[in-house]
C-alpha cells in the first residue's frame, strides 16, 4: 500500500499518457487511416494554427472527434460511477447498472423505438432524432428513482434494500423489452437490437453537448465525495461518528449516478464491463483511497473505451463491430481472471 501511495504520480501520469494515445489512435484510425502527424495537423487547423487537406479536416472535425470526445466522457464517467457504486455498496463486484439506470434506459429506449411513432406524434420534426435520447434519459432516472424510493425505510436508505429492488427493477424491465420486441416490427427490432449492443457512431455535436452538461455535473460533484465514501467503507454507523452526513451522502450518490448513467446510455445505447472492470482495476494499483481511485478510473475508463472503439472500428473494416459487444467480450473474460485470481489469495 505505501508502494501504490509512492507511485501515485507515476501511475496518474501514466494513465494520461495512455489516454492522449487512446485519442490519436482514435482520431487517425479507421476505414479510412489517416498518419498522426496529419491527424495533429487537422487538429492545429480548427484552432486556426496552420492548414491541412480538406478531406482530412472534414473526417476529423465532423466524424471522429465528437465520436472520441464522446467515448472520453462515456468511459470516463462509467468508471467514475462504477468506482462511486463499488464503495458505497462496499463490494468490488458492483456496477452502475445495479440501482436500475441502465435496464430503465434501454426499457426507456424500447418504448420509443417501438411506440414511438404513436407517442411523438405531435413533436416538431427536428426533436424526432432525439426522442430515443430521451425516452432512454427519463427511463433511467425514473427507475433509479422508484429504486430510490423502494429502499427507504424508517432507519433511512438501506443499501442492501436498493440492490435487491434494483434487481427486481431490472428483471421487470428485462420481460417489457421482450414484450415489446414481440410486437416490434422487423425494422423496429433491428433499430433496438443494434440500440441495446451500443455503439459511439451516433456521435453529433449536439448529442455531445447534452451529454457534456450532464456528464459535467457529475465529474464535479461524484470525486468531492471521495472522503465520504472512503468513511462508508468502515460502515454506516462508524462513517456518522466521522460527521459523514450518510443520508444525504447516499442519496448525492445515486442520483447523480443515475444522470450520469442515463445520459451515457442514452447516448450510445448499452456498454457494459466498463464500470465494472476499470475501477477493479484501479484498486489493484492504488487500494481503495477514493482520493486516488476516482481520477484514474475517469482517466483508465476513458482510454479503455476508445481503444476498444478503435478496434471496433477495424476489426471488420469497412464494417463497424457494435462496441457493446467487445466489452463484453473482452471484459467478461479478464474480469473472471480476476476473480479466479482473487479467490486463489484467500478471497476479494
Amino acid at each position: 500500500m505505501v508502494l501504490a501511495y509512492r507511485l501515485w504520480p507515476i501511475i496518474m501520469g501514466l494513465l494520461g499518457l495512455l489516454l492522449m494515445l487512446a485519442i490519436v489512435l482514435s482520431l487517425a484510425l479507421g476505414a479510412v487511416a489517416i498518419h498522426p502527424l496529419d491527424t495533429l495537423r487537422a487538429l492545429a487547423s480548427l484552432l486556426g494554427l496552420g492548414d491541412v487537406a480538406a478531406d482530412t479536416r472534414l473526417i476529423i472535425e465532423h466524424i471522429r472527434l465528437p465520436r472520441t470526445l464522446m467515448g472520453v466522457l462515456v468511459g470516463a464517467t462509467l468508471a467514475l460511477t462504477g468506482a462511486v457504486m463499488q464503495g458505497l455498496f462496499r463490494n468490488p463486484l458492483a456496477d452502475p447498472g445495479l440501482i436500475g439506470v441502465s435496464s430503465g434506459a434501454a426499457l426507456g429506449a424500447a418504448l420509443v423505438i417501438v411506440l414511438g411513432g404513436w407517442l411523438f406524434s405531435g413533436l416538431p420534426s427536428g426533436w424526432q432524432p432525439y426522442t430515443t435520447v430521451l425516452g432512454a434519459f427519463i427511463g433511467g432516472v425514473a427507475t433509479t428513482l422508484l429504486v430510490y424510493r423502494l429502499g427507504r425505510n424508517a432507519q433511512g436508505t438501506s443499501v442492501a434494500s436498493m440492490l435487491l429492488a434494483g434487481i427486481a427493477i431490472a428483471a421487470i424491465s428485462g420481460a417489457f423489452i421482450g414484450l415489446l420486441s414481440y410486437i416490434a416490427d422487423d425494422a423496429m427490432l433491428r433499430t433496438l437490437t443494434f440500440w441495446n449492443m451500443g455503439s459511439l457512431g451516433g456521435a453529433t455535436y449536439e448529442r455531445l453537448g447534452m451529454l457534456a452538461l450532464c456528464c459535467g455535473l457529475v465529474w464535479w460533484r461524484l470525486p468531492r465525495q471521495a472522503r465520504a465514501l472512503n468513511a462508508l467503507l468502515l460502515g454506516e454507523s462508524e462513517a456518522r461518528h466521522l460527521g459523514i452526513n450518510v443520508e444525504r451522502v447516499k442519496r448525492e450518490l445515486v442520483l447523480l449516478t443515475a444522470l450520469g448513467v442515463g445520459a451515457c446510455v442514452a447516448a450510445t445505447g448499452l456498454i457494459g464491463f466498463i464500470g465494472l472492470v476499470v475501477p477493479h482495476l484501479v484498486r489493484l494499483m492504488l487500494g481503495a483511497d477514493h482520493r486516488r481511485v476516482i481520477p484514474a478510473a475517469m482517466l483508465l475508463g476513458g482510454a479503455l473505451l476508445l481503444l476498444a472503439d478503435v478496434v471496433a472500428r477495424l476489426v471488420i473494416a469497412p464494417a463497424e463491430l457494435p462496441i457493446g459487444i467487445l466489452t463484453a467480450l473482452l471484459g467478461a473474460p479478464f474480469f473472471l481472471l480476476l476473480l479466479m485470481n482473487a479467490q486463489r489469495r484467500g478471497g476479494l
